[in-house]
């Protein structure tokens, strides 16, 4: 018994007290004492701190770590494979999460509920991608849809998908989404060239063109909040 307990790593007491100390006050713990609590669930049999501290020094913050591209995330030592699979699972769920508290909502209110949702969705994504919200005619969302996705600086998309996919749906509304990877939200004149032929298209068919929203990391930039909608 003593020996098997002299055996024992010295990291699974530490990460014992950890999840203590959490439950007792999750606000108590520092930013990498959490973190070194989620390794723990993908690395259970190591001690995780020094990766927590290491991926804090690469990305700076905990956002910059669930931002950061799968391959930047293996660069730094002690990142394998099999942690960047529970990664983009636990990235996964917090979109989900977004995404089934909007639809759950009676009706969109603000861009910023919808921003929320592509943030979280598509705003660390390294391509371009195009989604469309579908909302009925009380603004109540029916579903959220990849439309498109491209390279770095384009994603492909025609107008008539964006209405082809509101009309299989029976949808009255359309918000527009997509991501600038470079980060910088503004328009381009291709996006402002081409919200302009969707919303044209969207009213000679009766479907109202709500929005666009485009968001790059932590900016956003919404065609009706400027008046261009």
């Amino acid at each position: 018994m003593i020996q098997r307990m002299a055996n024992k790593p010295h990291y699974l007491g530490h990460r014992q007290r950890l999840k203590e100390r959490f439950l007792r006050d999750g606000r108590s713990l520092e930013d990498y004492e959490i973190l070194e609590l989620l390794l723990g669930y993908g690395l259970p049999r190591r001690d995780t701190k020094p990766l927590a501290k290491r991926l804090l020094t690469r990305f700076g913050s905990l956002r910059g770590i669930l931002a950061a591209k799968p391959q930047e995330l293996t660069e730094v030592e002690g990142f394998g494979q099999g942690l960047a699979l529970f990664w983009r699972l636990w990235r996964e769920f917090w979109a989900r999460i977004h995404q089934d508290t909007l639809q759950k909502r009676t009706s969109i209110q603000s861009p910023q509920e919808v921003i929320e949702l592509a943030r979280a969705r598509i705003g660390f994504e390294p391509k371009e991608s195009f989604w469309a919200v579908l909302v009925d005619n009380k603004n109540r969302v029916l579903d959220f849809q990849q439309v498109g996705q491209g390279t770095v600086d384009q994603a492909p998309v025609y107008p008539r998908e964006i209405v082809s996919a509101a009309l299989r749906r029976d949808a009255s509304g359309v918000i527009l989404v997509h991501n600038h990877p470079g980060g910088d939200p503004a328009p381009s004149s291709q996006d402002v060239d081409f919200t302009r032929r969707v919303h044209a298209l969207g009213q000679e068919l009766g479907i109202r063109i709500l929005d666009h929203i485009i968001v790059a990391e932590d900016q956003s930039y919404s065609f009706q909040q400027a008046g261009l909608l």
